[in-house]
C-alpha cells in the first residue's frame, strides 16, 4: 500500500474543481496544523479543536491568496483521526491552484483517491462497512439509497458482525470445551445448538438477501420497452419521463435506433430505453436498429413489452418480462395491464407495475440492515456456507466442526476489515472520488 502512505501529509479538493460559491480544501497529516500556521493571517494553534477561524491565507511571498475560513481538526477529533484542518475558501479555480501549489511546496502532498478514508479506515474511525458506505452517499441516485448508505455509516452492519461472532464464539468455546479433555474425561456428551447456529444462519441470510434490491436504489435499474412498429413504445416513454422525448407519429418505423433517459419511478432511479419496433424490413437503418434493441434486451433488468391493443403475444411472461397493453381508449380492454396515451387512463397503473416487477425481490425485511456491496454479499455467504458446513461436519467430530466454525469467524471479519489483504483495501479505496 505504497500508494497511501500514512506518514506523510497529503491534502485535496473536497468539492468539484470548477467556478463556484465556494470551495474546501482539506489537508491531514501529523504537522499540518503548524505548517500552515505562518501562512494563515489569524492564529491557529492556540485555538481549541473544531474552532472555525477566519482570515487570510498567505503565499510564501506574503502576498494574500484568499479570505477564508479555516476549521481546525486536533488529533483524534477529525474525519482521518490525525491532526487536519479544512480551508473554506472562494471557489475561483485561480484561488484554488494557488492554494494547491503553496501546499505542495511546504511539504503536503496530494491525496490519492480515496485517502482520507483509507486514513479513517486504518486508525479505527470506521471500519471495512462504514468505509464502503462513505462512497455510496457520494453516488447514491436515490434517497433510499443515501438512507440506507448513512445507516451502514453509523455502523449496522458491523454491530449485526459483531452479534453474529459473539453467538459463534459462545457455541466455539462450547466446542473446545470438549476438546480439551481426553476421551474419555470429558464431562458431558456435547450436542450440536441447531437451534442457535440455524437463528445466525437465518439472520445473516436476511441481510445478504437485500443486496439486490439495494443495488438497484443506489445504482438504477435497465428498463427496455419493446414491442412491434406502432405499439405505442414512444407514447409510453414519453409518459414515463413526462416530456415529449421520443417521436410519436402513426408512420411505421419511426425509431430506428434506441434511445435512453434517466428516470425516477416512485423513489427508484431507472435507465429507461425506447426502441426500435420489432417486424421484418428491408431496410438496413431499421435492421440494425432492430439488432441494437435485441442486445439491450439481454443486459436489462426488465423488459416491457407494448402490445398493441388486441395483438398476439410474441413473447412469454418470464422474471424480468413485463406485458403491457397500449390503446385503451380504443380497444376497451381493462382485463390486462393497459394504458390510453390519449386519455391517461391505466398509465399510473403500468408505471406503479414496472417498479412492483423491478423490486419483486426486495424482502422488505425492515429488522435488518441492507447490504450494497458485493464484497460483503461475498463475506456473508461465506459466513453462511461455513456454518450449514459446521453442522454436517458434526459426525466428523468436534474438531472439524470447531474448523467451520473458525471460517464463519474469518468470513465476518473480513466483512467489517478486521482480516482484509492490501490489494482488496487499494481497489476499494481507489474507486473513491478525490478528497474522500
Amino acid at each position: 500500500m505504497a500508494r497511501y502512505a500514512t506518514d506523510e501529509p497529503i491534502y485535496a479538493l473536497a468539492t468539484p474543481y470548477s467556478p463556484s460559491a465556494l470551495a474546501v480544501i482539506r489537508a491531514s497529516g501529523s504537522g499540518v496544523l503548524s505548517m500552515i500556521a505562518p501562512y494563515f493571517s489569524a492564529s491557529i494553534l492556540d485555538k481549541p479543536s473544531l474552532s472555525a477561524i477566519h482570515g487570510y491565507i498567505k503565499d510564501k511571498d506574503g502576498s494574500l491568496i484568499d479570505e477564508v475560513v479555516a476549521i481546525k481538526y486536533a488529533k483524534g477529533h477529525g474525519y482521518t483521526s490525525e491532526e487536519a484542518f479544512e480551508i473554506m475558501c472562494h471557489g475561483s479555480l485561480p484561488v484554488i491552484r494557488r492554494i494547491s501549489r503553496l501546499l505542495e511546496s511546504i511539504g503536503i502532498r496530494e491525496a490519492e483517491r480515496g485517502e482520507f478514508t483509507y486514513r479513517a479506515f486504518m486508525h479505527g474511525r470506521l471500519d471495512l462497512t462504514a468505509a464502503e458506505a462513505v462512497e455510496e452517499i457520494v453516488s447514491a441516485r436515490s434517497e433510499r439509497a443515501g438512507a440506507e448508505a448513512l445507516s451502514r455509516l453509523s455502523g449496522s452492519i458491523r454491530k449485526e458482525a459483531e452479534a453474529a461472532k459473539d453467538a459463534i464464539l459462545d457455541i466455539l468455546a462450547s466446542v473446545e470445551v470438549q476438546l480439551d479433555y481426553g476421551e474419555d474425561d470429558v464431562p458431558e456428551e456435547w450436542v450440536f445448538p441447531s437451534d442457535r447456529v440455524n437463528s445466525i444462519i437465518s439472520r445473516l441470510s436476511m441481510i445478504a438477501s437485500t443486496y439486490s434490491a439495494s443495488r438497484l436504489y443506489s445504482h438504477g435499474a435497465s428498463v427496455v420497452l419493446i414491442g412491434r412498429t406502432n405499439a405505442g413504445k414512444s407514447s409510453l416513454y414519453n409518459a414515463i419521463l413526462k416530456e415529449n422525448r421520443a417521436i410519436v407519429s402513426d408512420e411505421e418505423g419511426t425509431t430506428r435506433d434506441y434511445i435512453e433517459s434517466d428516470a425516477m419511478i416512485d423513489g427508484l432511479p431507472i435507465r429507461l430505453f425506447d426502441t426500435a419496433g420489432l417486424r421484418d424490413t428491408d431496410g438496413s437503418v431499421e435492421r440494425e436498429g432492430i439488432r441494437r434493441t435485441r442486445d439491450l434486451m439481454k443486459d436489462a433488468d426488465l423488459i416491457v413489452y407494448v402490445l398493441d391493443g388486441e395483438e398476439e403475444d410474441m413473447y412469454p411472461e418470464g422474471g424480468n418480462i413485463l406485458h403491457v397493453r397500449s390503446k385503451r381508449d380504443l380497444t376497451g380492454r381493462d382485463d390486462a395491464l393497459s394504458f390510453s396515451s390519449v386519455t391517461g387512463e391505466g398509465l399510473e397503473s403500468v408505471i406503479l407495475a414496472i417498479k412492483a416487477k423491478l423490486v419483486s425481490s426486495d424482502t422488505a425485511i425492515a429488522s435488518v440492515p441492507r447490504i450494497d456491496s458485493e464484497r460483503q454479499l461475498e463475506a456473508l455467504r461465506s459466513a453462511v456456507e461455513a456454518l450449514e458446513d459446521a453442522e454436517k461436519a458434526v459426525p466428523m467430530g468436534e474438531d472439524v466442526v470447531a474448523m467451520y466454525l473458525q471460517s464463519a469467524l474469518s468470513s465476518l471479519s473480513e466483512l467489517t476489515g478486521e482480516i482484509t489483504s492490501d490489494d482488496v483495501l487499494e481497489r476499494l479505496f481507489s474507486s473513491f472520488c478525490l478528497g474522500k
